[in-house]
């Protein structure tokens, strides 16, 4: 059997050597956060973080992955949704069918991890995931409260929530 280090666990599976990361971490390993989008590395539903390195899964065949790389799923980020960015996700209401938010969100913390403050470049150069309802002006938002430290108010958003509060 096959190890991998994921969300700080070695996991053992089976699996051929071409098959892609992404099947091995839903189908084997349970890991159904990330998701599969476009098989061809585009939309990024499928970003994982391997050695904090941001990555599309989907195109990673194993042959490529070291059983000593560490490899973090959106369920391994942070124990119970408590991730800046994921705090930050919840409290702008980014997701709207939240399909792509995982793949975002592994890809924003990234970003978050290497330029604590990131400008409007560089959060384009980053944020080359795809959101299908279009979602990035939240996205973007949602990024500069968390390099705010977490205040809402300077997202530059009035979004009115169902408990009648507004951020």
């Amino acid at each position: 059997m096959a190890k991998l280090n994921v969300n700080g666990v070695v996991r053992e599976f089976a699996a051929e050597d071409d098959t892609p990361l992404l099947w091995v971490l839903r189908e084997q390993l349970g890991l159904t956060g990330t998701k599969y989008g476009c098989g061809v590395a585009q939309c990024g539903a499928c970003t994982v973080h391997i050695d904090g390195i941001p990555t599309r899964s989907c195109v990673r065949p194993l042959s490529s992955v070291g059983s000593s790389e560490k490899i973090i799923t959106i369920e391994g980020l942070a124990p119970g949704g408590s991730h800046p960015v994921q705090k930050a996700w919840a409290a702008l209401d980014v997701p709207q069918c939240g399909f792509c938010q995982s793949g975002m969100i592994m890809a924003a913390a990234a970003l978050l991890k290497s330029k604590p403050k990131p400008t409007d470049a560089d959060i384009d150069e980053a944020m080359t995931n795809i959101c299908r309802c279009g979602t990035y002006n939240r996205i973007r938002a949602a990024i500069k409260v968390v390099a705010n430290g977490g205040d809402t108010k300077t997202a530059g958003l009035s979004i009115r929530h169902a408990d009648g509060s507004t951020t």
